[in-house]
């Protein structure tokens, strides 16, 4: 930032003397300075005064020796001379603005990525995703082309109007005062459309983000659109879309090429005046300005006219990026519920068990879960099962704080997990879920996923267990195969498998089996089973089950309904009497 300054300065004073070289030009040209000069000593006197009168005096000598010709060519070179390395320094106050502009831009988006891993599962419940991508991807693109842009043109050019300001006011007071009150009126006239640029480009922003949501939702339903026959209307919705969208950047980009061609006329206008009253000025005989130096202040005050049509093409695309800011915003300034105490208890493991107090959630108005209370004794394999919407995902998402409870609570070895800290609390956690989130990786990447200390033989090791080692070797390069987005090479049970490798890797103490094998058929779901039997061994298990029949061996089965649990023992207990479970059995019995 210092050498952007620095250079940019440089270039206003290297602009303001090679310029200052045409009052010479113009005045051998036309015989106005017949003045002879002689050296003057440059410890003597005033140091402008000096450097003027010797800069003459040269001229003079050259003229005397060579011929005015000579002259004027030398001091065309110097001029050639002067403007290369006004232009250099230039380049150099642009070149080391750059490493600010593209690091402020990866800033905002690690920024950005950072809080969207922070922030709790519910938040995007709210939002579309691809509204979310828009923001991260066209958002942050659309500051970096406007206001990062900018930021050379709102640095440089305030250096360059002041630098030319103060030439200005040197040379001629009066004119200087009468264009001072001619430049605010203009750029009134360049804020007022600025202001509705920006509401326009929130508003295309917007729709960009509802753009891509529509993309992404039709690529991760594309087999049902096609299913459905339905591409003719999924195409329609989107050219809708697309068409409003267009619509408001048309108006946005109309009012933004707006900027040039009105700050070029106004520009244009400003100089005539100056012109007309700067010459009445010399025309009625006044001595505040000679002719020379009135075209010296001419091109001085044209230099502004560039730097200040930059600044308002630079303060119309900030406004355009000040919308993108606001969207940014949203993400960066939203509130994450689910955090750490100020001072948590420290949570190494499980010695006792899980207990569920009174616990009671909503996501909206209805409760979810209503008044449950649940104990699961360390070592203990607690099922629940019920219909779907009875709450059974939900109280599995609150062991791990995706979600805090509103009334109630819920304990480990009688400590309230809010006081603990979520990593503390995470760290005793498994999952297995019925979709099994795999990454765009190597097998041995997601089964070591989130375990940063695995070695290869403890990763080969856990996928032997989770019965996955086998089908990992026949692949093309072994453990660092890769599986391709979301492991889309692999089958439903090879994909469960392999999740079920990673939660072995962890070996946690506590395991969450969201309907684990309910996706999967017979044999898969044979495979999958005797890997969780290995997984669940010895530890803390709570299973959510729609097949019944993976859950009979549970130390204790609770029936869930409408957000209560309506009855609960063991397999056997359950059926011995005229039980919801019983009716559950019956109805998946062949």
């Amino acid at each position: 930032m210092v050498l952007n300054v620095l250079f940019n300065i440089l270039t206003a004073i290297l602009t303001l003397f090679s310029f200052a070289l045409i009052i010479p030009i113009l005045e051998m040209l036309f015989g106005l300075n017949t003045q002879t000069y002689s050296f003057m000593e440059w410890s003597s006197g005033k140091i402008n005064e000096v450097v003027v009168n010797n800069f003459y005096y040269y001229v003079q000598c050259i003229i005397e020796r060579y011929g005015p010709s000579t002259a004027l060519a030398c001091i065309a070179v110097a001029l050639v001379v002067m403007t290369s390395l006004k232009t250099g320094s230039a380049y150099l106050g642009a070149y080391f603005m750059i490493p600010i502009r593209t690091g402020v831009v990866r800033d905002i988006r690690n920024q950005i990525y950072s809080k969207i891993v922070s922030l709790p599962i519910g938040f995007f419940s709210d939002e579309r995703k691809g509204d979310v991508m828009a923001r991260m991807s066209g958002d942050v693109t659309e500051v970096e082309n406007s206001i990062m842009s900018s930021l050379d043109l709102i640095f440089k050019n305030p250096i360059m109007i002041i630098a030319c300001l103060a030439m200005m006011i040197a040379l001629s007071w009066q004119l200087t005062l009468f264009v001072l009150i001619l430049l605010p009126l203009a750029g009134l006239l360049m804020g007022s459309v600025g202001k509705r640029l920006k509401r326009v480009s929130l508003a295309g922003q917007n729709q960009w983000g509802v753009l891509l949501s529509n993309i992404e939702e039709t690529i991760s339903g594309l087999r049902i659109v096609k299913a459905f026959n339905a591409e003719g209307k999924v195409r329609d919705r989107f050219e809708g879309e697309n068409e409003r969208y267009r619509n408001i950047v048309t108006s946005m980009n109309r009012r933004y090429e707006l900027a040039h061609p009105m700050s070029e006329f106004l520009g244009t206008a400003t100089i005539a005046i100056v012109l007309w009253f700067g010459g009445t000025l010399i025309l009625g005989g006044h001595n505040t300005i000679t002719a020379p130096k009135f075209i010296y202040y001419l091109i001085i005050f044209y230099s502004i006219i560039n730097p200040a049509k930059d600044l308002s093409r630079a303060t119309y695309s900030v406004q355009r990026g000040l919308a993108s800011i606001q969207r940014i915003d949203k993400i960066l300034s939203a509130e994450n519920t689910i955090r750490d105490p100020e001072h948590p208890v420290v949570l190494k493991g499980m010695e006792q068990g899980i207990r569920y107090e009174g616990v009671r959630f909503r996501y909206e108005d209805q409760w979810v879960i209503d008044d449950v209370t649940l104990d699961i004794p360390r070592g203990h394999t607690v099922a629940l099962v019920g219909q779907s919407g009875s709450g059974k995902t939900t109280m599995a998402d609150l062991l791990p704080r995706f979600y805090d409870v509103q009334e109630g609570r819920i304990t480990i070895d009688g400590h309230d997990i809010r006081d603990c800290r979520v990593a503390d609390l995470r760290a005793l956690m498994g999952n297995v879920n019925q979709e099994a989130i795999l990454f765009n990786d190597t097998f041995y990447n997601n089964i070591a996923f989130g375990v940063t200390d695995a070695t290869r033989e403890q990763v080969e090791e856990a996928a032997r267990i989770a019965n996955a080692y086998d089908f990992i070797m026949a692949s093309e390069q072994g453990f660092d195969t890769n599986i391709g987005d979301r492991g889309c090479k692999l089958s439903g049970g090879q994909r469960q498998r392999i999740s079920i490798a990673r939660a072995i890797l962890k070996n946690p103490p506590i395991l969450i089996l969201d309907e684990a094998t309910s996706a999967l058929d017979t044999e898969s779901e044979h495979l999958v089973q005797e890997a969780l039997d290995h997984l669940m061994h010895g530890r803390t298990t709570l299973v959510i089950a729609h097949r019944l029949s993976t859950i009979k061996n549970a130390d204790l089965i609770c029936v869930m309904q409408e957000g209560h649990i309506v009855e609960q023992g063991t397999h056997d207990a359950l059926m011995s009497r005229d039980s919801h479970y019983k009716h559950l059995v019956e109805m998946q019995s062949i």
